[in-house]
Order: C-alpha cells, then sequence, then structure tokens
C-alpha cells in the first residue's frame, strides 16, 4: 500500500533509489518563506472578509443571509454549552420545546468550542468573521506544509499550490455563509497520514495520528471527510494498479495502521456518532433525496466563478444558481491539460491526479448530464444511485467536484516545480524502502527524461507565464455582504426577561425558518441564547422520520408567513384564534414578540387579529400570553 514514494513526490525526474540524504538548505531561508507565504494567505483571508469587517456587528452574507445567521447561532452555541456546561450535542435553545440534534446538523463543535471564549468576549459576529478569514488561510498554510515537505522542492510550487487549495473558487464560493465548508486545514494533514500509513515500523503511531485527525474533522465537517477518504480510495487504488509490487511490500504495515486508525477514530467518537443516528431529533436521510438533484453543470468547469475578479453577478444566470465548486475558467483548464500531458509520463503523482479529474468529473454529474443551465437527456452517473443509500444519502452530486478542484491545485504544484526543476523533496523516504517499490511496477526503473532535470530555456518563461495568467483571473474579490437590522432595544438591554421565567419560551415574531426569519433567529445568537425560541434554521425529523428543513410548520406559524408573503392578513375564524392558543400552549410561550418597525405593520394586525391588543414597551410590540396558557 502506499507511503510518500520517492516517484510521487517528483514532478518531472525519474523513480531513483534513495541513497542518501539531499543537501540540506540553510534553516533561515525555509523558515522565512514559510513565514512570508502563511502572511500572504492571511493577507488574502483578511481580503475576502473585507465587507464584513466595514460593519461587522450588522452585515450577513447577501448570498446566503440565513446560513451566515445559522453558523453566528453555532457559535454562541458553543459558547453557550461550555459556559453552562450543557452537553454540545443537543441544544432546546432552538425549535423549542423538541430541541435540535447538533451532531445531526453542520454544527462545526470542532471550531465553536475552543473558539468559545473568543465568543464570549467579541460575540458571535466577530468571531464568525475572523474564523472565516483564517479559515481559509489555515486550509492554505497546511496545503502549504504538505506540498512543500512531501511533494515539491520549490517552494513557490508549494505556495502557488497552497493558495489554490485554500482559495480556489468552490472553496470561496462556500466562504458566502458556509464556513464549515472553507474548515479544510486538516484535511491535507489526513492524506499525508493516510499516504504514510505502509511505512515499516511505525504503523503503530502512524495509526493513532490518524486515528486523532480522522476524530477531530468529524467535528468539523463529515461530508468534507467523506470526500477526501472517496479521493484516498481512488488514489491507494490507482497506486496499486501502478505499482503492485511495492503496494504489496507494503500491505502488512498499510493494513495494520489502517486499523489502529479506525479503532481509534470510533474509540473518540463512538457516543457522538450514536447520537447523530439514535439521539433525540435523530433523523433518516432528508426528505425525497432533494441533494441528489445538484449535479455540475459542464459548463461550469470553463466559466469564471462570481467572486473572482474575472467574474461578476451576472455569470450565476448563464448556467443557473447552483454551487460554483469548479468554476475554473477556460485559460485554467487549458493550462491543466496541457500540464497533465507533459507530466503524466515521468510523473507518478500525475497520473494519479489525472485518474482523481477524471473518475470525479464524472462522478460530479448529476441525474441528468446539464450543459449552460440545459438539462439533456443524457443520464449522469446519480441517475443509477438509490436515494437511500447510506453514507451518500445526504450527498450533492455537484460537490464531488471539490475533489477535482483539490487536485487541480496539486497538479498547479507539480508543474511549477517542473519549471523550476524541482527535485526530490526535502524529506526523503525513509532509506528501508523496498527495492521492489524504489523502481517501477515491473522491478525496472522508469526511463530517466532527456535532461538533468531542468525544462528547457525557453519552456520556463512561458509555462510561469501561462501558470501565471491562468490564475490571476480567480484571485478572490471581497464577499458580497448585505446590511440587516439590528436586533431591537427590548432585546439586546434585557426588557424581556421579567416576561420569560425558566421552562418558557419568548415567541419571535416572525418565527425563524429556513425562509423567513433571520432577523429573528439573530435575537437568540446576539444575546447568547439566553431564551429558547421555537422554529429555526436546521435539518429535523418529520413525522415519517425523515430530514427536514425546519420544525414542521403549525397552523399559526404557516398563517404568518402566508401573511408575509401575500403583504395582507387573510379572513380569521375562531378556529385559526383556536388554533394560536393551541400553538402558543406547545411551545409553552411566555410572550410574543414582534419588531415596531413599518415592515412588520402587517404581522401587528395578524398577530391583534389572534390575540387581542398588544403592549408597546420599549421598541417592540407584545402579547403577554401566561394568562391564556396553563
Amino acid at each position: 500500500m502506499p507511503v510518500v514514494d520517492p516517484s510521487l513526490n517528483s514532478a518531472s525526474v525519474a523513480v531513483e533509489p534513495v541513497v542518501a540524504d539531499p543537501p540540506r538548505r540553510p534553516r533561515r531561508r525555509p523558515a522565512r518563506t514559510d513565514v512570508l507565504a502563511i502572511g500572504a494567505y492571511a493577507l488574502l483571508g483578511v481580503l475576502v472578509c473585507l465587507n464584513y469587517w466595514g460593519d461587522v456587528q450588522h452585515r450577513v452574507s447577501s448570498h446566503l443571509p440565513t446560513d451566515h445567521s445559522w453558523f453566528e447561532w453555532l457559535f454562541a452555541h458553543g459558547a453557550y454549552s461550555l459556559r453552562h456546561l450543557e452537553n454540545p450535542l443537543f441544544t432546546a435553545r432552538q425549535n423549542a420545546p423538541d430541541g435540535v440534534n447538533m451532531m445531526a446538523n453542520t454544527s462545526l463543535l470542532g471550531v465553536t468550542l475552543p473558539l468559545a471564549p473568543l465568543t464570549l468576549l467579541l460575540g458571535p459576529q466577530v468571531t464568525y468573521a475572523l474564523y472565516l478569514g483564517g479559515a481559509l488561510a489555515a486550509t492554505a498554510g497546511t496545503s502549504y506544509w504538505m506540498l512543500s515537505r512531501h511533494l515539491v522542492r520549490s517552494r513557490g510550487a508549494a505556495f502557488v499550490g497552497g493558495a489554490f487549495l485554500g482559495f480556489a473558487p468552490g472553496i470561496v464560493h462556500h466562504a458566502n455563509g458556509q464556513p464549515n465548508f472553507v474548515s479544510n486545514f486538516l484535511l491535507p494533514l489526513i492524506v499525508v497520514r493516510v499516504l504514510r500509513l505502509g511505512e515499516p515500523g511505525r504503523w503503530w503511531r502512524n495509526g493513532i495520528a490518524l486515528g486523532v485527525l480522522v476524530a477531530y474533522q468529524i467535528f468539523i465537517n463529515e461530508e468534507m471527510l467523506l470526500l477526501t477518504a472517496l479521493a484516498c480510495l481512488v488514489v491507494v487504488a490507482a497506486y496499486v494498479a501502478q505499482r503492485p509490487r511495492a503496494a504489496w511490500a507494503r500491505a502488512g504495515a498499510f493494513l495494520a495502521a489502517g486499523g489502529v486508525g479506525a479503532g481509534v477514530a470510533l474509540l473518540l467518537t463512538a457516543y457522538p456518532i450514536w447520537f447523530q443516528f439514535n439521539g433525540p431529533q435523530s433523523y433518516r436521510g432528508l426528505q425525497g433525496g432533494v441533494f441528489h438533484s445538484w449535479g455540475e453543470d459542464l459548463a461550469a468547469f470553463v466559466t469564471f466563478a462570481r467572486d473572482t475578479v474575472a467574474g461578476d453577478e451576472a455569470v450565476e444566470k448563464t448556467i443557473g444558481l447552483t454551487e460554483q465548486n469548479t468554476w475554473f475558467g477556460w485559460p485554467l483548464v487549458l493550462v491543466a491539460l496541457v500540464a497533465l500531458v507533459l507530466l503524466v509520463r515521468r510523473s507518478l503523482a500525475a497520473r494519479i491526479l489525472a485518474v482523481l479529474v477524471v473518475v470525479f468529473t464524472v462522478a460530479a454529474i448529476g441525474p441528468k448530464v446539464r450543459f449552460d443551465g440545459v438539462e439533456t437527456a443524457i443520464d449522469g452517473p446519480w441517475a443509477y444511485v438509490p436515494d437511500d443509500l447510506p453514507l451518500v444519502e445526504m450527498m450533492m452530486p455537484t460537490r464531488l467536484s471539490l475533489v477535482v478542484a483539490a487536485a487541480v491545485g496539486v497538479l498547479l504544484a507539480l508543474a511549477w516545480d517542473a519549471l523550476a526543476g524541482g527535485g526530490r523533496p526535502p524529506v526523503p523516504a525513509p532509506r528501508s524502502v523496498p527495492a521492489a517499490e524504489r523502481t517501477g511496477a515491473e522491478g525496472t526503473a522508469e526511463p530517466a527524461p532527456p535532461a538533468a532535470g531542468s525544462p528547457r530555456r525557453w519552456l520556463r518563461p512561458v509555462g510561469y507565464a501561462a501558470l501565471t495568467l491562468a490564475l490571476l483571473p480567480l484571485v478572490p474579490r471581497p464577499l458580497p455582504a448585505q446590511q440587516v437590522d439590528p436586533p431591537p432595544h427590548f432585546i439586546t438591554a434585557g426588557g424581556w426577561r421579567p416576561y420569560v421565567p425558566t421552562g418558557r419560551t419568548l415567541v419571535p415574531v416572525p418565527i425563524p425558518s429556513n425562509v423567513h426569519g433571520l432577523p429573528t433567529l439573530r435575537w437568540s445568537a446576539l444575546t447568547g441564547q439566553q431564551f429558547p425560541i421555537p422554529g429555526g434554521y436546521f435539518i429535523g425529523p418529520n413525522e415519517q422520520g425523515e430530514g427536514v428543513f425546519g420544525a414542521p410548520n403549525r397552523p399559526t406559524s404557516t398563517l404568518i408567513y402566508a401573511t408575509m408573503d401575500a403583504g395582507r392578513v387573510p379572513p380569521l375564524t375562531g378556529e385559526n384564534r383556536r388554533q394560536a392558543v393551541e400553538d402558543l400552549r406547545f411551545w409553552k410561550a411566555s410572550v410574543v414578540v414582534l419588531g415596531a418597525g413599518p415592515r412588520e405593520a402587517v404581522l401587528r394586525e395578524l398577530m391583534t387579529a389572534l390575540l387581542g391588543p398588544p403592549q408597546r414597551v420599549d421598541d417592540v410590540w407584545l402579547w403577554d400570553v401566561r394568562p391564556l396558557l396553563p
């Protein structure tokens, strides 16, 4: 099984036995280069989040404002759980009284809990903005480390590859309200550990390290972990097909280390995973398998993403509203194809990357092949995937193309390294590498290149120029942000406290959901979740146990949403009033609160017709419903 093999680590030279360590570089220069690289990534992270910092307290993503608010709420949840020493796997502060299974949602517990002191000090809005830019930079940083220490010799090559892996168009797209999909800083470390599982004599240490990393990644983003596992499986299969004898020589250590890693990960996550699938408010799959129809449009590969300097808001209309997981632009696609053709003959790494690109490009196509926004009659691979297949039942096909983006990032590093005349990696493979692994699949070395490893003189400037011109259009722009109204002073100043005793809920109008109630969801987040609320933005079970977005609508919440959509109050009956009281009883409500702005006028008319005249308290309209409920 594979390990960091000399042939895997060379972009442009043949496989040769490792007879001595390569000459060591002076310590200061790589250290200085590493600091500059990390500093550049940090500045790029600040640039991406620049629009949020203009008014961090009152700006959210204009692309996914509800997702943005949900993750602010998650940072508040981590702080609340730590402060009150409550089980972070479950919360009753949203969707009262049923609560939310946090392991069955994108809870980001591996981040929100360690950052809880920062959230308590600065608030969830500041923590969110700081973390978002930091996660992008950290992913680029660990990718840079992986490339510079294990794959390429040139620090410039590692910098280019790391920048793309951390700030690829697909990753920056997810930064619009989905920080869990940019929190990929552990994935390069996991990949390195998988490739080192076959090291002789180190199976115990490597297995433990992999198990700990996998366990922690489960608390950040399980879907990205699954994509990484699938990619590693393809890498292993491609390696075995090309190096069968070397793979067989290391199979024992690989399987032993893998077993240790699986055991450690299971030991650390057994209860949370059980809680995810069997705890309160758990569910089985999503209703109707709604994600499976989201395939990658073939035209998306050569289109410039919206949040790059070459893209704009109108770009989504050309293909349609979809996740921009590839959107490389035609120059990069052309350069990547040329690089593969030039490198694939003499580089095992390039051949494996070619397999990854082909496999995951095909896999990212949905049930139907789509091109330029038009769905064709041609079936895609997901037409044959059952909606309820375990592990993949909640996957979006388009997100598989994130593996393609990662492969392109590594390919860019290999191409740049080849132009720089890069040799073996700074850290050589163990000297105990069997002879079978130091040679080709049949025990003979691959043919050496005609030159000493340096490209022809004319090729270097042309190659650098091509790579630079292909990447410049993909430099990210600051993410678009929109202004949101601050919570009422009644909420932030604690005026609600006399009305909400322990065990009761504050019912904000509109009731938060995945479509309505963005401002009222933030009431909970920005007050540190000091009061529970009904509804919310999450995935929970319906009556059949299938996952649905938000709480199943009750008659009153449905009436509120219909009034908002129509802009007028529908005719009401005594049954509507009876249902309102019943719903308030179910929610264990003590007070109903509505903002006093002009946009809430129609909702005030509705709630007055249902519950009677309200009180004006500070800057809200309030219905004290405790006398109506037992």
